[in-house]
């Protein structure tokens, strides 16, 4: 079972932010899969059935592409992976969420590997780092709005 990013991958992207909302707010916004279309415009459409669990997978869809996701290690509020095949590559992708005096940090870290990604590491590298740092910033909109 996986139980962290693929360190030796071909792309690997880590980003954060602080988000001015409690955890458990940030948490509920980012593991509703059923309502990431109402807050991220990159995602076209995106379902769960019940709630995550290990071993539980969500079909999402962004830029075209239609994504199966499994989770392999979840620690309610605070941690979550999940990740899979797609088109040739093989992504996995942690989110960690630690309280700060009332906010939260939110750490994200990608791994991509698989032929696509090695023919155009730089390319890759640069698409992971633009749709983390825009999922990112979709979360920190939606959760400070919905936190005042």
């Amino acid at each position: 079972m996986t139980t962290n990013i693929n360190t030796a991958a071909a792309v690997v992207v880590r980003l954060d932010t602080l988000i001015d909302a409690p955890p458990s707010r940030v948490w509920d916004l980012h593991t509703d899969v059923n309502s990431w279309t109402s807050w991220q415009a990159d995602i076209t459409a995106a379902s769960a059935e019940g709630p995550l669990a290990v071993g539980s997978v969500f079909r999402w869809s962004t830029f075209g592409l239609d994504i199966d996701s499994t989770v392999y290690a979840i620690e309610p509020g605070r941690r979550i992976l999940w990740g899979g095949p797609a088109h040739g590559i093989t992504g996995v992708h942690e989110w960690t969420f630690t309280e700060r005096d009332g906010q939260t940090f939110v750490q994200t870290a990608e791994s991509w590997d698989g032929e696509p990604v090695r023919a155009d590491r730089d390319g890759m590298r640069a698409s992971l780092e633009a749709s983390l740092t825009a999922w990112l910033a979709y979360l920190k909109q939606a959760a400070e709005s919905t936190s005042r």
